[in-house]
């Protein structure tokens, strides 16, 4: 879980945002362990309009058109997607809507699907 919050704070080149005025920006961060095939994974992401960024592990820049609730909805099943089609051991998933941070998920091999990270109080 440390991993994915240092991932947070990832310096993201302001060329990738160039030229997009409306609409969200996105960036997802992943932290995977152990995944077989990182090829497949981001052939799947990029097939979906997630780019890499240069220099930096799992982590991705997109633009949506959409509203902010359809565009988690589709970054969880991209990513969803993506990892069933590989053999990993684990994932967290974090994501910034016009550098809005959002909740961190964990990827829950019970139920195949992103959980939400309940936060102790």
């Amino acid at each position: 879980m440390k991993s994915i919050t240092k991932l947070l704070y990832v310096r993201i080149p302001q060329k990738s945002f160039e030229g997009k005025m409306e609409g969200i920006e996105v960036v997802v961060l992943l932290d995977v362990g152990g995944l077989e095939d990182k090829e497949k994974f981001e052939k799947h992401v990029k097939k979906e309009g997630f780019k890499a960024i240069e220099g930096e592990d799992f982590v991705y820049t997109a633009h949506s058109t959409t509203t902010t609730f359809s565009t988690k909805a589709y970054i969880l099943e991209v990513f969803r997607k993506g990892l069933q089609k590989n053999s990993f051991n684990d994932a967290n998933l974090i994501f910034l809507l016009n550098e809005t941070p959002y909740p961190t998920y964990y990827y829950d091999k019970n139920t195949n699907d992103f959980e939400l990270v309940q936060v102790e109080k």
